[in-house]
């Protein structure tokens, strides 16, 4: 369980690298922008495990409640 958060901590404070977002933390991201990755795949790796989870917590509407965890 620690192991989850703590991936779930990691994920939301990740920065996204590249295109239009970059700099921007990932549980920032735009909801559409998520579901276009969605549509057209998520990157290979880590960062695209990170997307999908993403997308998972907006779809569901988490977003708000993980906000507190969100790293300056």
């Amino acid at each position: 369980m620690l192991d989850d958060q703590k991936l779930l901590v990691e994920a939301i404070n990740q920065t996204m690298p590249f295109g239009k977002y970059a700099g921007r933390k990932l549980l920032q991201l735009p909801e559409p922008y998520l579901v276009w990755f969605h549509s057209k795949g998520f990157p290979e790796g880590k960062l695209g495990q990170q997307l999908a989870l993403m997308y998972e917590v907006k779809l569901n509407g988490l977003e708000g409640m993980l906000k507190p965890l969100l790293r300056s």
